[in-house]
């Protein structure tokens, strides 16, 4: 109740542990507190994955949206300085929540994590978008000698990654074993991450595909339906593209994808295999006395004032919880075939 009380605003940090497929139920391990990785004065919520509900399952992705989202009706979290840590399978963990669900969070820290453990047929389900990383900056460590995810195995996919744009805060350690006995030289670096990057409720651009059954949303954009639609890009840079014919992950039989931008009330998106999006508008980035224009691979598709909507702003108030993330109006763009 103090903390309530209070109008000072915590941090929050989702600290996933490893060795997932070592465990046979969510019984608590230790003390369950976060020991020596420890860093500033914050929330630490530290959930337990086992070999039946990995980090990599649509149920943990829940389950961490759900815990952040009570925590932050019982505590004076900043909603935008909310970030997902982990360590070997939390940290592998950690880049899967990071590909399906982006909106809450301002950021992801895989320490001693490797991408490509999703790429096992029995964990990647045709639905792990890569070129989603591009919405949130990482933090990432690896070790030299890490017996699991050696550098030698990991860096490719992290140069990989930063070349496609993602932005990775990249600490390789050469020395470093599959532990954090580097922890302490790191972990000034890791907060003063996280302190530099808070989160932008509304970001000015936004990327993110789906296959149209879940995780549909990523902040103010929303994708409605799949299929082609007249004039879509065939050539949107795709990270999931390795090397020649090779990719990271499989593909659902059918994905659509948006890259939407804003400047000023200009709405400008490139879209593939979407035949329709929502845009939700917050009166602390757009002017609605004035006409808000959308422009959908490259033909207009909106222009006209928008009128402010009590019903959508207590639609996403109620959804979202969240203090920075209000939205007056909305926009359902239809694209023609």
């Amino acid at each position: 109740s103090d903390v309530c009380s209070s109008d000072l605003k915590y941090q929050l940090r989702f600290q996933l542990h490893g060795g997932v497929g070592g465990r046979s139920d969510n019984k608590p391990r230790g003390t369950g507190e976060i020991g020596t990785l420890a860093g500033a004065e914050q929330f630490y919520v530290l959930p337990y994955s086992w070999d039946e509900s990995p980090w990599w399952g649509e149920d943990q992705v829940e389950n961490l949206v759900g815990i952040a989202d009570a925590v932050r009706r019982k505590y004076n979290i900043d909603e935008n300085r909310i970030v997902v840590s982990g360590v070997s399978d939390g940290g592998t963990g950690a880049y899967y929540l990071a590909m399906r669900e982006t909106t809450p969070f301002a950021g992801f820290l895989p320490l001693n994590g490797y991408i490509m453990v999703i790429s096992n047929s029995e964990i990647d389900d045709g639905r792990v978008y890569p070129n989603n990383l591009r919405n949130k900056p990482l933090f990432v460590v690896n070790g030299g000698l890490d017996r699991l995810y050696p550098l030698s195995s990991t860096e490719p996919y992290t140069r990989h990654l930063m070349r496609g744009g993602v932005t990775i805060d990249y600490h390789p350690q050469p020395n470093g074993e599959h532990n954090t006995r580097w922890w302490p030289e790191v972990k000034d670096d890791f907060e003063s991450f996280v302190t530099s990057h808070a989160r932008e409720p509304h970001p000015a651009s936004i990327t993110w595909e789906t296959s149209g059954k879940s995780h549909t949303r990523a902040h103010w954009l929303v994708i409605d339906a799949l299929g082609a639609a007249a004039g879509e890009s065939r050539s949107l840079p795709d990270l999931n593209v390795w090397r020649g014919p090779e990719t990271l992950f499989t593909r659902a039989a059918s994905s659509g994808r948006v890259d939407i931008s804003r400047k000023g009330n200009l709405i400008e998106a490139s879209t593939r295999n979407v035949s329709a999006f929502t845009v939700l508008l917050s009166p602390d980035v757009f002017d609605f006395d004035q006409p808000v224009r959308v422009v959908a691979n490259g033909r207009e598709v909106f222009n006209a004032r928008v009128t402010r909507d009590v019903k959508t702003l207590l639609k996403w108030a109620a959804k979202d919880n969240d203090r920075s993330m209000l939205y007056g109006a909305e926009i359902a763009v239809k694209l023609l075939k």
